[in-house]
């Protein structure tokens, strides 16, 4: 028989290990938010980066379902397929893009013709060079963000469609329902989640454990 004092004593160990757990995965997400902020001053001088780039065609979607959802919807139209949110939603009957990792598989899945890779945790420079390169070869770009939805931060995908580094403006497809422009410095404080204002707790831990990532852009690139 279990006594009161061996139960407690069980419970007391168990939260002890928990909390330690938990610890080191805040602590290890704090070395990798720190890796990634590094200096990008230097693209703004960068002849490399010198053309300004947008991709015409990409429809802006509101949407209904999910913005994993949206995202799709907004590619397939760009691509000139016909996936929906509600054909997504119809087929699997719940979200299946709550993860960068799910929603790189269902890319992949919905558009054979391109291969969508995931890049998590870039630094500001590798993620620039990234988008760059994805829309100098004609290809709007998918990626997690920070997005305002009214007065509320959210976890957020959206699709990139331009970039112009001397004028230092990029521009999103928001599925919110409109295009956006924002200066470099404030797409990675968005992409950083350093602009998300008293993030909760379980999302700050989902950050910790793995189920979210920072600085994260999808490159997608015909096979």
């Amino acid at each position: 028989m279990i006594t009161i004092k061996k139960f407690l004593t069980v419970t007391v160990s168990i939260l002890l290990i928990l909390a330690i757990i938990t610890a080191v995965a805040f602590i290890r997400l704090s070395f990798k938010t720190k890796a990634i902020d590094d200096d990008y001053s230097s693209v703004y001088d960068d002849p490399r980066y010198a053309e300004a780039l947008y991709i015409d065609g990409v429809d802006v979607f509101t949407q209904d379902v999910s913005c994993g959802y949206a995202v799709i919807q907004m590619f397939s139209s760009w691509e000139g397929s016909d996936v929906t949110e509600q054909s997504l939603y119809e087929e699997y009957g719940k979200v299946v893009t709550s993860t960068g990792d799910s929603f790189c598989d269902e890319m992949n899945k919905r558009f054979p013709s391109y291969e969508t890779t995931i890049h998590k945790y870039c630094t500001n420079t590798e993620m620039i060079d990234l988008i760059y390169d994805s829309l100098s070869e004609g290809v709007p770009v998918p990626f997690e963000w920070a997005a305002l939805y009214g007065d509320d931060w959210t976890l957020h995908y959206s699709l990139i469609i331009g970039l112009d580094i001397p004028s230092d403006k990029i521009t999103i497809a928001n599925p919110y329902g409109y295009i956006e422009e924002l200066t470099l410095d404030e797409f990675l404080s968005r992409t950083s989640y350093e602009a998300y204002d008293g993030m909760p707790f379980f999302l700050k831990a989902g950050f910790a454990f793995g189920i979210f990532e920072k600085n994260t852009v999808f490159s997608v690139t015909l096979r």
